[in-house]
């Protein structure tokens, strides 16, 4: 069992920056890949950026990438979402996600995770 936290949201103008955090429970972070994800009002859930288990290879939407980076430190047991340049459809309810894995590899979607943290928000002001 995996426990999510996820915290670094707020209010942030056009332009602007956030970082936000994930921090999982266990003893076995580096057995997860881990995901970040977004909901905003009255549309579903989408893929925002993946880093493997050991951090090696990321994967990001076509929306986020350039702007967006995902990182990990296994020795925290977190997981970051580094977003620059943030634009007023970046706003949503952001959640990290968790999968157990034994291969490098990165995940895009929402079936593929087992875990999931209750989410922080992000509303970028135009």
């Amino acid at each position: 069992q995996v426990q999510l936290v996820e915290s670094g949201g707020g209010l942030v103008q056009a332009g602007g920056s956030l970082r936000l955090s994930c921090a999982a429970s266990g003893r076995t972070f580096n057995n997860y890949a881990m995901g970040w994800f977004r909901q905003a009002p009255g549309k579903e859930r989408e893929f925002v950026a993946s880093i493997s288990r050991g951090g090696s290879n990321t994967n990001y939407a076509d929306s986020v990438k350039g702007r967006f980076t995902i990182s990990r430190v296994n020795a925290k047991n977190t997981v970051y979402l580094q977003m620059n340049s943030l634009k007023p459809e970046d706003t949503a309810v952001y959640s990290c996600a968790a999968k157990s894995t034994r291969y490098t590899s990165t995940y895009r979607l929402r079936n593929d995770y087992d875990y999931w943290g209750q989410g922080t928000q992000v509303t970028v002001s135009s």
